[in-house]
């Protein structure tokens, strides 16, 4: 991968939303592609390979909290770091993310700044890891992150932590 900071796939069904995201992340410097629903995303992510995905809850077809469940059971999309991005922001919402294992929980409305700084620590560590592996080192987990009030990683992120 040639990119400095990364892949990032923008799943979000509100247009405006998803290309708020993805204009962001791309001036940014990221590689960024989009989907318009959790099916959507699981049919695109073997091809696209993030580094991370930034995802809806509340969607169409297939919502964001069983398309994450998806990629954290599936081997080859497991590593990959995963954002919610909603307007669900009840704490058993934040639990469910926990327990699911996603990387960061970020509310709506989001302060662009922030999700940036999220995806770009959550970037920066999968590169870090996919470079460890590729040198024959098994992948070390990261620390995990401490929340950052209302927005920012989860602690314990990893799948299988909680």
């Amino acid at each position: 991968m040639a990119q400095a900071l990364g892949r990032v796939l923008v799943v979000d069904d509100d247009e405006v939303i998803r290309q708020l995201i993805a204009v962001n992340l791309t001036l940014e410097g990221f590689d960024v592609a989009t989907a318009v629903d959790g099916q959507d995303c699981l049919d695109k992510v073997a091809a696209i390979d993030p580094d991370v995905i930034t995802l809806d809850v509340m969607m169409p077809r297939l919502d964001g909290w069983v398309t994450a469940g998806q990629l954290r059971r599936n081997p080859q999309t497991s590593r990959i770091r995963v954002v919610l991005i909603t307007a669900r922001a009840q704490e058993d919402d934040k639990n469910r993310g926990r327990e699911i294992g996603v990387d960061a929980y970020l509310t709506k409305p989001f302060d662009p700044g922030e999700m940036i700084r999220v995806v770009r620590e959550l970037a920066g560590a999968a590169t870090s890891e996919a470079r460890e592996a590729g040198d024959a080192a098994p992948a070390q987990a990261s620390t995990p992150i401490e929340p950052d009030n209302e927005t920012g990683p989860l602690p314990g992120g990893q799948p299988g932590v909680s």
